[in-house]
């Protein structure tokens, strides 16, 4: 059992027309508390999503097309899944697990799918259960078009409400300059669905002509994380950046978020991307990381597991390579701490019906965090 202790990560928080921005100025805090990280699911690369349909059984999705249910420890690769359109950032990606599942079984998927053509892919979203260690029942609730050969942003993370509406993310796929504020097309957008691929009645844009009538946000990047607040009921997102300007935001009915009008980003290059980073009708992010983090991952704590935690977010660094603790107070980050710091790129995190919070890391496994105390 390895040991780590919770390190403090030193910041100080600016407040520009309402958004905290990060920066490399720093704050010292004392270390709140000690861990143990204890490898749960290993032997397997890319842990992309995960879901606990008991108290002792973990399924991930392996990006390059696989799924596996871990029973205490002991792998079982599901078949019949998802036939994957495995591309640059694409793959199988999220799972999520219906609120009702104990009752109807229902499991639902991210993926990358080229619908049986060969003119590229988009994100999809499916729902299956589980028999006899494969997935049955397997039903197609919604496909983005068009197909592209493009390997980038796919989003795609999955989340029900209290009200078991099912929200997932498509990101821009490459189209920066068309999707995100087209509301005619996919991609760049959050979606909102009723669980059996229904579309809701009062979907913002049900009643205009032409549109995605699934789309509940848009103007968003490459959102890869998404998570209902257990505190309020609403939908929260991350989404990556471009060089900079990776975001936190509380998705709203209807809201526009800027992406490309507004960011706080750059080019890869280091070139401007827009001169603006606000614009009115368009959303200011809760939080933005400059220099990006490039966030994948995100869950709230509410467990007594972790009571000092309480009311946290936790979210993966892919691009540096830990788990990143936010503190809040009325909707602002106000205190960032580094945990399981360089342990490997940090692709998932979820807190479980079991209370523990459980870390996705490339090329490692699935770990969970345990009190030394225990």
């Amino acid at each position: 059992m390895k040991k780590y202790l919770i390190y403090p990560y030193f910041f100080v928080v600016l407040l520009t027309q309402s958004c905290a921005q990060s920066t490399d100025n720093t704050i010292k805090k004392p270390v709140t508390d000690s861990f143990s990280e204890v490898l749960v699911a290993d032997g397997i690369q890319n842990p992309w999503g995960m879901a606990f349909p008991s108290k002792n059984s973990i399924l991930v999705t392996e990006k390059s097309g696989k799924l596996f249910l871990f029973t205490n420890g002991k792998k079982t690769e599901i078949k019949n899944t998802p036939q994957i359109y495995n591309r640059g950032q694409g793959g199988f990606l999220d799972i999520e697990l219906h609120p009702n599942y104990e009752e109807n079984g229902w499991i639902y998927f991210s993926y990358s799918s080229s619908d049986d053509k060969r003119d590229g892919g988009n994100t999809a979203i499916m729902r299956a259960q589980l028999k006899n260690k494969q997935l049955v029942n397997k039903e197609i609730l919604y496909k983005g078009v068009p197909n592209t050969t493009k390997g980038q942003h796919w989003g795609s993370r999955l989340e029900f409400d209290d009200k078991g509406f099912l929200y997932f993310s498509i990101g821009d796929r490459g189209n920066r300059d068309v999707n995100p504020q087209d509301i005619t097309r996919d991609g760049g957008k959050i979606y909102r669905i009723h669980d059996d691929g229904g579309i809701p009645k009062d979907n913002p844009f049900v009643n205009k002509k032409n549109t995605k009538k699934a789309i509940y946000s848009y103007g968003h990047r490459n959102p890869q994380g998404l998570v209902k607040n257990p505190f309020t009921g609403e939908i929260w997102n991350h989404e990556h950046g471009p060089r900079g300007g990776d975001e936190i935001n509380i998705v709203k009915k209807g809201k526009n978020y800027g992406w490309p009008v507004i960011t706080y980003g750059i080019n890869y290059v280091g070139t401007k991307i827009t001169d603006e980073t606000s614009r009115p009708g368009m959303e200011q992010p809760l939080y933005q990381w400059t220099p990006s983090i490039a966030p994948s991952g995100m869950t709230f704590v509410n467990s007594d597991k972790y009571p000092d935690w309480k009311g946290n977010l936790l979210v993966g660094s892919l691009a540096f390579q830990y788990l990143e603790r936010l503190e809040l107070k009325d909707n602002k980050v106000i205190y960032r701490e580094k945990l399981m710091d360089g342990l490997g790129r940090v692709r998932n995190v979820r807190q479980a019906p079991d209370g523990y919070i459980y870390v996705a890391v490339e090329g490692k496994g699935i770990y969970k965090l345990v009190s030394k105390d225990e």
